[in-house]
């Protein structure tokens, strides 16, 4: 017995050394941990339960079958985070780069078929060249087979992607299809061609950073939600963020009891909004002010920053905050703000997490290159998303709700359950000036008609109580008293119940 218990002893020691202290050591060199180190920030301590540690490839061309390493390339299993259930998968980039192997795929897919059936969210650590060029279509096969389950899952367990090395070809579909990607700063790559092949078949030059490092896809592209600073930085911060993810569409998002009073009262909420009205002021303030303990987890802060998106809690219960930025574009929306809010509110409504809008929008981004971008098709994804959600949805005007962006952004018409306004907001088809202009298109070259033509079109529209004679508005609230609204709010709607009619799935206007 004791013989055997050294066997296996021995060959756990085989499958914990990876590709071996070299490669272990080269990983370090880089200002990475191993696979197996980031399992041990990310879980809670003694919590990771591994599986399939003695998993090895089947691939025996180009002299493949000589080099066989226990767990070829990834580690997979279940552990918790403070105490909540998850199913993890680490790719080891010093076994063969961490490329996916035929086998490397049935292990992922085996923890994420186990999270399906049981209910708990996947949590994919990814660092890998790739498919295994040696195994060829097996190979991509097993890509395949992963791509799959992430469409399958999508709805059903929350599924988050940290890149923390490279990421390449057929690698960064998978992430792209979870519900949220988060990059390490200076470490982590994605792109679908290398800078190489971009280099021979496009002839221009450009780095792995510049293509697809994470400060360009938490910027340019909106691929990834947040760059983090380091490896421990990532794990610390997705721990963080855990907290506020359900563990799957069949069971709420966790509770934390907060001793901030529901009712509490905040008098620098009343001079917030500034008495000229093109004079911009911080919407996290808001957010801050109205969420438990001031604590607000952004998601995208530096992608269309004239709309922000992130999750926080009202009375201990987790909510989404959707908002428009007047500091970025004075919160008009455009394409990139668009798609981001969109899928954000998706998530929300997929996981039941009521959504919170706070709205000072004077519509959206006019332009030739919006247009031709098709602001129109991505404008309409954020008004879908809004439309769609069955979630509560509290909303609050605390200015600007000018146009078809009054109606998007989750206005009683597409179903909002409590629409509250400040008094400042200014509720219209468009501003003084512009309405005025074209009213009175006759009179513009009276400078002083137009002046007393838009005092008076200010007087009568740049208010919330036409919006609320008709019912649109079912409230007009002092802002100090948000937060106690906001929770009424949320205490109400708690049993609510709608669903839509049925259908196999929505046609999105992708």
């Amino acid at each position: 017995m004791l013989k055997v218990l050294e066997e296996l002893e021995k060959r756990r020691a085989a499958a914990r050394m990876g590709g071996g202290q070299a490669r272990i050591d080269a990983q370090h060199a880089k200002g990475r941990l191993t696979a197996r180190e980031r399992l041990d920030v990310l879980l809670d301590e003694g919590s990771f339960e591994e599986l399939d540690m003695y998993v090895e490839h089947n691939c025996v061309d180009f002299d493949m079958d000589t080099t066989r390493i226990p767990g070829d390339g990834v580690v997979t299993g279940s552990g918790t985070i403070n105490g909540r259930l998850v199913f993890v998968f680490s790719q080891d980039f010093t076994v063969f780069g961490g490329s996916l192997s035929e086998r490397h795929a049935q292990k992922i897919c085996k923890i994420m078929d186990m999270a399906m059936k049981v209910g708990a969210p996947v949590i994919g650590l990814n660092d890998s060249g790739g498919a295994r060029i040696q195994e060829g279509v097996a190979s991509l096969a097993g890509y395949a087979e992963v791509f799959q389950r992430n469409v399958l899952a999508s709805g059903v367990v929350p599924q988050v992607s940290l890149i923390m090395g490279p990421c390449a070809g057929g690698a960064v579909y998978s992430p792209a299809m979870t519900d949220f990607i988060f990059m390490v700063k200076d470490s982590s790559y994605m792109f679908v061609t290398g800078p190489d092949v971009v280099k021979t078949v496009t002839n221009e030059v450009v780095t792995q950073e510049e293509l697809g490092g994470a400060i360009t896809h938490s910027t340019k592209s909106g691929v990834a939600d947040l760059a983090m600073e380091d490896d421990i930085d990532a794990l610390i911060r997705t721990r963080a963020f855990f907290d506020y993810l359900p563990a799957s569409n069949r069971s709420g998002a966790p509770y934390r009891p907060s001793a901030d009073p529901w009712d509490r009262e905040d008098m620098a909420l009343d001079t917030l909004v500034p008495a000229q009205a093109t004079k911009p002021y911080d919407m996290h303030e808001v957010i801050r002010r109205v969420a438990d303990d001031g604590q607000f987890f952004e998601l995208q802060p530096a992608h269309a920053a004239n709309i922000l998106i992130g999750f926080g809690r009202v009375e201990g219960h987790v909510v989404g905050f959707v908002a428009n930025q007047p500091m970025v574009l004075a919160g008009c929306l455009d394409i990139n703000a668009s798609k981001k809010a969109a899928r954000f509110v998706r998530f929300c409504d997929a996981f039941s997490i009521p959504i919170i809008t706070f709205v000072d929008v004077p519509g959206f981004l006019p332009g030739v290159a919006q247009e031709h971008n098709g602001i129109i098709k991505h404008g309409a994804k954020l008004l879908f998303a809004f439309a769609e959600a069955t979630v509560p949805k509290v909303t609050v005007i605390t200015r600007k709700a000018y146009g078809g962006a009054y109606d998007v952004m989750a206005s009683k018409h597409l179903r909002g359950d409590l629409n509250y306004a400040w008094p400042t907001a200014e509720i219209a088809v468009m501003g003084a000036k512009g309405a005025v202009e074209i009213i009175f298109r006759k009179d513009i070259g009276d400078s002083e008609k137009i002046a007393r033509r838009t005092a008076e079109y200010e007087a009568r529209f740049a208010n919330p109580f036409v919006a609320a004679s008709k019912g649109f508005i079912d409230e007009v609230i002092m802002p100090h008293a948000t937060r106690r609204r906001v929770a009424l709010a949320l205490r109400k709607l708690r049993g609510k119940r709608l669903e839509n009619p049925w259908k196999k799935h929505d046609n999105l206007p992708l």
